[in-house]
């Protein structure tokens, strides 16, 4: 499973559209929705809001162009998550290309799975090596650099000599050399 973001440029526009057309903003399990295209919801309470999940799940990909470039690619879905806090909804939706066939439910389980591990992830590589500001946009320097901002990532939290946090650890290997041979493990 991989979420599509801006970032993928045609795929994520492609898929945005696709789904734009299919289902509306809004709509629900009474909404016609096109043949092959499977649909869950999921409503939760708690923390002073109520959060509506549905996921819309199709194997129906094959006007996708490239295709070819998403090796393992079989299915698609989207995620739509709708928030109310106070009186005011906020609507999200979100696409990811799966590797699972249509199974709305399965998706959705995957889905919340996905971001359970990458939310927590990318928050702390931008509060700790601010990767949202990164303007690194020449040829494969974007990837580059955050394959290094993983790596400094890992090394970091698997370092228990410490008990100072991720930040920390970072600026204490920066001033100090021997304890970035310890991180280093050299």
């Amino acid at each position: 499973m991989l979420a599509l973001k801006g970032n993928h440029g045609n795929a994520h526009d492609g898929f945005k559209l696709f789904f734009d057309d299919a289902v509306p903003a809004g709509s629900d399990a009474n909404t016609p929705r096109p043949d092959g295209m499977d649909f869950h919801e999921t409503i939760e309470k708690g923390h002073g809001r109520i959060e509506t999940r549905r996921y819309w799940h199709t194997e129906d990909i094959d006007w996708f162009e490239n295709q070819k470039r998403w090796p393992g690619l079989t299915s698609v879905g989207m995620v739509e998550a709708t928030r109310i806090i106070k009186g005011e909804a906020s609507i999200e939706r979100r696409i990811f290309l799966c590797s699972i066939p249509r199974n709305a439910q399965k998706f959705g389980e995957a889905a919340r799975g996905h971001w359970g591990v990458e939310n927590p992830l990318h928050w702390t590589l931008d509060v700790t090596f601010g990767e949202d500001q990164s303007r690194a946009r020449e040829k494969h320097a974007a990837q580059n650099l955050a394959t290094l901002r993983r790596i400094a990532l890992n090394l970091a939290k698997k370092n228990t000599s410490s008990k100072l946090p991720v930040r920390r650890k970072r600026i204490k290997a920066a001033l100090n050399t021997d304890f970035l041979i310890e991180l280093l493990g050299i």
